[in-house]
C-alpha cells in the first residue's frame, strides 16, 4: 500500500487540496489519535458485554438503552432506543425476524448430580432460543451417535446443533447438549450456540422449542466414557419463554450541515467481549470523539451527519434499512475482536465492497489504515479481502446501495462465540487503532464536497492501476493451455476495467467534480495490462518453443449458459435469501444462500436486465471458478416465488 497518494483537510474549517495531501490525511489522523480515549472506550465495551452475555431480549434492550444514555454523555444529543418487531413472521427482505427470547435459569445435571450446564453461572451454558422444559425439569437419557434412537433423548453432538435443528425435530428428540467448539484447546469454556431455529437462524412461528444446551470439550471427553460404559441419563431444567415481543436497537447521530448521512454499524446482543461488545465500544467512540472536536471548533463541522446503529445482526439491520427515509451515503461495519498486540492474527484485514457496489470507499479506507498504521511505533500492517458474507456488509448490493467496508482480525486464541470470549482479552491499543480508523473513515466522507471528488477518483484510479497490473500475471509455465490462460487473463482485465471505471463513477455521489482524467488512468492500466499479458504470452511460448504468437481461445460453451442466456432474474427484495420460511424438507438440497459467497454474489448481479448466463460470467470472475448449478439454483428460487423470471 505505500507511495499510494491520499489527503483528506477538514480542519479549523478548511476543506481544500493542495500539495502534500499525505501530510494532509495523517494531520487529521493524528488530531483524532490525540483525542480518542481508550480506557473510555474499554469501559463502555465492558459495560455492553456485562448485558450481552446474557444475550436475551430483556438485557438487549438495557443495552439500547445504555449506549443512548451513554451516547448522551458523550454530548451527542441526537441518540434514541428504537426496535424491531420479535414476533416470528415479520419480514424485511427475505429475513424472518425471530421471536423474542427470555431465559431465568437453566441447569442440566447427570443423574449423580454432576452439573454440567448452569446458564446463572456461565451464560453461554444454554442455546439462545432454548425451549423451556416443564416445571422442575424433565429427566431424560442421553444418547451419543446418529444411529441412535433419539426420541424423548438428550443427544450429544460433536457439531454445532444448530445444522441439525431439522433433524433434532424430525426424529423426536428431547433437545440437544453441545459438544462441538470451534477450538477444543479451550477445554473448560463452552461454545455458544446462538443459531435454533428449524430452517434458518432465529427461531420463528411454528420452529419447536427444543432445549438446548452446550459443555466443555473436558465434559465432552467425561460425558462420551460415561455412555461407553452404558446408559445416562440427566435431568435438564430450563426456565424460559419464547413469545410475541421487540427487538430494540439504538441510533445515535452527530449531525452535518445537510440531510445526508454517513454511517457506522455493529451489532449488539451477542455475547462476547471481541464479538461484539468491542465493535459498538468504538462505535460510541469514534462518535463521541468526534463530536468533541466539532464541538471545540477543531473539526469543521461535515456536510453530512455521521451515525452510529447499534441493532440485532441482520435483523436490526433490516428492519432500520426497510423503515428509514433516507440511505446513507457510505457505511462501515464494526464486528471485529480488539486482539492482543503481541499475538500473531491480530492485525487488521479490511473486507471490501462486492464487485457489483465497486466504491471508492474500498481505497478511502485502505488510506486512513494506512495513515494510522503504518506509522505505530513499530508500524502495524494490514491486510485487504474481498467481499465475504457472515455480517453487516453487504449493504452495498445495489438494492440497498450503501457501499460498506468491513475491518476484522482475529482474538489470538480463538474464542468465537465462546465463553472464553471475556474482556480482559481485549486490547486497549486495538480498540484504539479501530476508533481512529473508523472516525477518520467516517469524517473524510461527511465531509467531501465538490473540490474532494477528484482527489477521492485519483485514489480509487491508483487501486485499480494496481489491480490491474496484477491480472496481467500469469505463471505461463504452469499454464497446461497457453490459449485458455490467455483468454482468461484478457477477460479478467477487461473486468476489472469496468469496475475500476464503475468505481471512479461512485465519487460523483458526493459531489460535482471532473473525474475524466482518473476514468483515462483506469483505461491506460487497462490497455497496457493488455499488452503486456499478450506480450508475456508470446515470449513464454517462444523460450517454450510453442510458437511466436498465442492466440486466446474461447472456452466451449456449456450448455446450461444457452439456457441461462434465455433467462433474466428479477429480484424482489433487498438483502440475501435466507430460505426461512420454507422447511427445509422443501429445500430440495439447496443451500439458503444466507451466508454462501457464491449464492449472494450472484444474486446481487442479478438486476433484472442482465441474462442469467451474463450474471453467472460475472459471478465467477468475482468469485471464482465454481461448478454450482446457478440455473438449477435460481429456478428453485422462482418455483417458491423469492425471484421472478423477466417476460
Amino acid at each position: 500500500m505505500r507511495g499510494s497518494s491520499f489527503a483528506v483537510a477538514f480542519l479549523y474549517g478548511t476543506a481544500v487540496f493542495g500539495a502534500e495531501p499525505d501530510a494532509r490525511l495523517v494531520r487529521v489522523v493524528d488530531t483524532l489519535r490525540a483525542a480518542v480515549n481508550p480506557e473510555d472506550d474499554m469501559r463502555v465495551m465492558r459495560e455492553v458485554w456485562a448485558r450481552d452475555r446474557w444475550f436475551t431480549f430483556p438485557k438487549v434492550q438495557e443495552t439500547a438503552a445504555y449506549l443512548v444514555a451513554e451516547m448522551k454523555r458523550r454530548g451527542v444529543a441526537d441518540a434514541r432506543v428504537l426496535a424491531a418487531p420479535a414476533d416470528g413472521k415479520t419480514q424485511y427482505g427475505y429475513w424472518t425476524m425471530p421471536l423474542a427470547w427470555d431465559a431465568q435459569r437453566a441447569r442440566l445435571t447427570l443423574s449423580d448430580g454432576t452439573v454440567l450446564a448452569d446458564y446463572e453461572q456461565v451464560p453461554a451454558s444454554l442455546g439462545m432460543w432454548s425451549g423451556p422444559t416443564p416445571a422442575g425439569g424433565v429427566e431424560a437419557e442421553v444418547v451419543y451417535g446418529k444411529e441412535a434412537d433419539w426420541r424423548g433423548k438428550l443427544v450429544l453432538t460433536d457439531a454445532n446443533p444448530a445444522g441439525l435443528k431439522a433433524e433434532l425435530v424430525r426424529r423426536g428428540a428431547l433437545g440437544a447438549i453441545n459438544g462441538f467448539s470451534e477450538n477444543r484447546a479451550l477445554r473448560n469454556d463452552r461454545q455458544w450456540v446462538n443459531a435454533w431455529g428449524d430452517k434458518g437462524w432465529g427461531l420463528v412461528k411454528g420452529d419447536t422449542p427444543l432445549v438446548c444446551f452446550s459443555i466443555t470439550p473436558a465434559q465432552v471427553e467425561d460425558l462420551k466414557a460415561r455412555l461407553a460404559k452404558g446408559p445416562v441419563r440427566a435431568r435438564a431444567m430450563v426456565e424460559a419463554r419464547l413469545y410475541e415481543g421487540e427487538y430494540a436497537y439504538m441510533t445515535a447521530l452527530v449531525p452535518g450541515s445537510t440531510s445526508e448521512e454517513v454511517l457506522t454499524l455493529g451489532h449488539i446482543a451477542e455475547q462476547g467481549a471481541h464479538d461484539n461488545a468491542t465493535g459498538v465500544a468504538v462505535m460510541a467512540g469514534a462518535l463521541g470523539t468526534l463530536q468533541k472536536l466539532i464541538a471545540e471548533g477543531r473539526l469543521a463541522k461535515p456536510r453530512r451527519g455521521i451515525r452510529m446503529l447499534a441493532m440485532g445482526e441482520l435483523y436490526g439491520t433490516m428492519h432500520w434499512l426497510a423503515t428509514t427515509p433516507r440511505k446513507p451515503v457510505a457505511a462501515i461495519t464494526l464486528d471485529t475482536p480488539a486482539g492482543p498486540y503481541e499475538m500473531p492474527g491480530t492485525t487488521y484485514d479490511f473486507y471490501l465492497n462486492p464487485h457489483v457496489a465497486a466504491s471508492y470507499t474500498d481505497a478511502l479506507v485502505l488510506a486512513v489504515a494506512e495513515a494510522h498504521l503504518s506509522r505505530l511505533t513499530p508500524a502495524r500492517g494490514f491486510g485487504v479481502k474481498a467481499f465475504t458474507p457472515g455480517t453487516d456488509s453487504f449493504l452495498g448490493e445495489p438494492l440497498i446501495g450503501i457501499p460498506t467496508v468491513w475491518p476484522y482480525s482475529g482474538t489470538g486464541v480463538h474464542s468465537h462465540h465462546n465463553s472464553a470470549d471475556r474482556p480482559e482479552t481485549v486490547d486497549a491499543r486495538s480498540l484504539r487503532d479501530l476508533t481512529v480508523i473508523t472516525a477518520a473513515y467516517l469524517f473524510a466522507i461527511a465531509s467531501a464536497g465538490e473540490a474532494e471528488v477528484p482527489w477521492l477518483a485519483g485514489l480509487t484510479a491508483a487501486r485499480y492501476e494496481g489491480l490491474l497490473a496484477q491480472a496481467a500475471t500469469v505463471d505461463w509455465v504452469k499454464a497446461a493451455d497457453m490459449g485458455r490462460a490467455l483468454h482468461d487473463a484478457q477477460e479478467q482485465i477487461r473486468y476489472r476495467e469496468e469496475r475500476g471505471l464503475a468505481a471512479v463513477d461512485s465519487v460523483g455521489k458526493l459531489g460535482s467534480g471532473d473525474l475524466g482524467a482518473s476514468k483515462e488512468r483506469v483505461q491506460k492500466a487497462a490497455a497496457a495490462a493488455l499488452a503486456a499479458v499478450q506480450a508475456n504470452a508470446n515470449l513464454a511460448s517462444r523460450m517454450m518453443g510453442r510458437g511466436d504468437v498465442v492466440t486466446a481461445v474461447v472456452p466451449a460453451v456449456d450448455p446450461k449458459m444457452a439456457e441461462a442466456s434465455r433467462i433474466v432474474v428479477r429480484r424482489k427484495r433487498m438483502g440475501s435469501m435466507t430460505l426461512d420460511d420454507l422447511p427445509q424438507s422443501q429445500w430440495e438440497g439447496w443451500p439458503s444462500g444466507a451466508w454462501g459467497m457464491r449464492e449472494q454474489v450472484a444474486l446481487f448481479w442479478c438486476d433484472g436486465k442482465r441474462t442469467l448466463a451474463e450474471v453467472i460470467r460475472l459471478t465467477k470472475l468475482e468469485a471464482g471458478a465454481t461448478n454450482f448449478d446457478f440455473v438449477g439454483y435460481f429456478r428453485f428460487l422462482e418455483k417458491h416465488g423469492y425471484v421472478e423470471f423477466a417476460k
